[in-house]
């Protein structure tokens, strides 16, 4: 689909999935972040980021987007899809908030006995080659998150 897009042949648009268990690594994925994968398969990708979990009660959004089209600015193609997300979350009466210098969205826990702590809801990883946008998305709904124990994901405890 890439190459179609970046000749004009073929229309930009967004795959949304729901990936069987699987551990991805990006670009900077370390071997000793990976702990204790059992019987999860690993894949790498050519996406920017470190390891991370994909599987059942999470939703992924590949957006294939000519940025020529628009403005060549990664980082702020990074922004928009982390306020495309916490508005989307705020429709659900969910309020996702950013971290400086982390990609994704972060959520307040409901929790009185650890008032200030945040948890991921949404992880980005993103490519883009020729100005074609890939990978993209990974919103937590109600994912099996032991699954995150045998990673260090996105490198980071």
């Amino acid at each position: 689909m890439h190459s179609k897009i970046a000749k004009g042949v073929s229309d930009e648009m967004v795959w949304m999935l729901e990936h069987p268990p699987v551990y991805t690594g990006g670009t900077s994925a370390a071997k000793n972040d990976l702990l204790n994968i059992g019987s999860i398969p690993t894949h790498l990708t050519g996406r920017g980021g470190q390891w991370t979990y994909h599987g059942p009660g999470q939703r992924i959004y590949w957006p294939m987007l000519d940025l020529s089209k628009r403005q060549k600015d990664v980082r702020k193609y990074v922004y928009h899809l982390e306020l495309w997300i916490i508005n989307t979350l705020r429709c659900f009466s969910i309020e996702g908030q950013r971290r400086d210098g982390l990609p994704g969205v972060w959520v307040r826990r409901n929790d009185k006995n650890q008032p200030h702590r945040t948890d991921k809801i949404a992880a980005l990883g993103v490519r883009i080659s020729k100005w074609i946008t890939m990978h993209g998305i990974a919103i937590n709904l109600d994912p099996d998150l032991s699954a995150f124990n045998g990673i260090v994901p996105c490198g980071s405890n």
